[in-house]
């Protein structure tokens, strides 16, 4: 096993992948950016690096300086969290050719599933359903419309690179299609570098649903079950829970084997994420993650597996533990996204925390670098902790959720936590009837009403 890992990270994950470390008997290499010096994840690291400058351009994706960190350090694999470089192939390659063992897939399935019309042609030709599109990217409006129109609209129109809402637009109807990929090819241009779009059937209210993967590097493949994570705002997720109310138990087992039985044929390995929009008893597919997910701890907690150190065990050229039989689900879990923001107006709220109390008890867990004095800085994303809570049944998980939310206390800044209270008294979140498109409905709503 490795003895030193280096966490190519920051924040809730970088403790969360120490905290895993450390109970594996592995010494910890923390990194850090000049604003980070006093982060509880350097804090508690065995060593740390700084290296560089606030921006996360200077620092936190500064590759040269992250190598020369592992190889000051002598750490013999690098960890990348999610977010920054966790998929970024050409970082990966990097890593393993200077002798250092990436804690992910290979840079190929990493290159794979960032294109997305090429991940959408491997999934299919692997047996995993796909909405209804382009087989490649526009060269042709004009043949393009031809097939919006035979596709029917509205459509939706994606960038090949990238994600998180940016370069995607609807068009409504056979007018406002060329507008729809200029446009979309413009953000994605500005925002990935590179114009490729693709279209896909615009799906109306469905659920997005994501299936945990895991694999080693000797053909072994287990799935850990789906994640709801169909309240959004802006195509960003904020709550996730698992399992989904609104699979039944057929439908869990059915997209489970075809999710795992594709990442088998496709050599997969470590932890990775199929994404499905699902409708209508339909599931279609949308995306891999070839990393680890914010959202992970609600399958650890009804799975009772800690995804990170199966992703350590895996890259250290390990055999899974465990076969799809041994895997048993366990009550219910729901992580609440607790960011550095005005619930009200969303916009963002660095500064110092000047009290902080984390809740406690039975099936309740905090994911978070925060503590009392610690000062929040302005140029990272706002995400400041994960509350997640598990139970027995859903209507448990929701009363534990409420109480959990009114025992956490963040002073100094505004946080979301109003919001999830917020959301505890809505019937249609309570009773599990939602959507993608339900929250940013409701908050128009509510904002509305105020």
């Amino acid at each position: 096993m490795f003895e030193k890992i280096l966490i190519a990270n920051r924040g809730e994950i970088a403790l969360r992948v120490h905290r895993a470390c450390r109970e594996m008997g592995i010494r910890t290499v923390a990194i850090h950016s000049e604003a980070d010096a006093d982060a509880m994840h350097v804090r508690l690291a065995d060593e740390s690096v700084c290296v560089g400058p606030p921006p996360a351009g200077k620092s936190y994706l500064n590759i040269p300086q992250i190598i020369a960190a592992c190889e000051i350090t002598g750490a013999q694999a690098v960890h990348p969290g999610y977010g920054f470089l966790s998929e970024n192939a050409r970082f990966a390659e990097i890593v393993e050719a200077h002798g250092i063992a990436f804690i992910g897939p290979t840079a190929e399935h990493i290159r794979l599933m960032g294109d997305k019309i090429a991940a959408k042609k491997a999934v299919k030709d692997a047996g995993i359903p796909v909405v209804p599109g382009s087989d490649g990217g526009i060269t042709d409006i004009d043949e393009a419309k031809k097939l919006a129109d035979e596709i029917g609209y509205p459509v939706l129109v994606k960038a090949a690179s990238g994600g998180g809402g940016r370069g995607m637009k609807v068009a409504k109807d056979a007018a406002s299609f060329r507008e729809a990929v200029e446009t979309a090819s413009a953000e994605a241009l500005a925002a990935f570098g590179d114009g490729a779009v693709y279209l896909e059937k615009y799906l109306g209210q469905p659920r997005h649903i994501e299936i945990q993967i895991l694999a080693d590097q000797h053909g072994n493949v287990v799935h850990l079950g789906e994640r709801d994570c169909s309240l959004q705002r802006r195509h960003q997720k904020i709550l996730e829970e698992a399992p989904s109310p609104a699979l039944t138990p057929e439908a869990r087992a059915k997209i489970g084997a075809i999710t795992r039985d594709a990442v088998a044929a496709i050599g997969y390995r470590g932890v990775g994420t199929i994404e499905y929009l699902y409708e209508n008893g339909e599931f279609y597919f949308i995306e891999m993650n070839t990393r680890l997910q914010v959202e992970h701890p609600v399958t650890e907690a009804i799975t009772r597996i800690d995804l990170v150190r199966e992703q350590i065990r895996v890259a250290n050229g390990e055999e899974l533990g465990f076969t799809q039989d041994d895997i048993k689900f366990n009550g219910w879990a729901i992580e609440c996204r607790i960011n550095a923001e005005d619930p009200a107006t969303f916009a963002p709220s660095p500064g110092k925390v000047t009290d902080f109390h984390a809740p406690g008890g039975l099936g309740v867990r905090l994911d978070s670098a925060l503590y009392a004095g610690y000062a929040i800085p302005p140029y990272y994303d706002s995400l400041i902790g994960k509350l997640i809570v598990h139970g027995r049944t859903r209507e448990e998980t929701l009363l534990r959720l409420r109480r959990a939310l009114e025992e956490m206390v963040v002073g100094g800044i505004k946080t979301t936590t109003p919001l999830f209270l917020e959301l505890l008294e809505e019937p249609a979140f309570v009773s599990g009837d939602y959507h993608i498109r339900w929250l940013e409905s409701w908050l128009a709503e509510r904002n509305t009403a105020n």
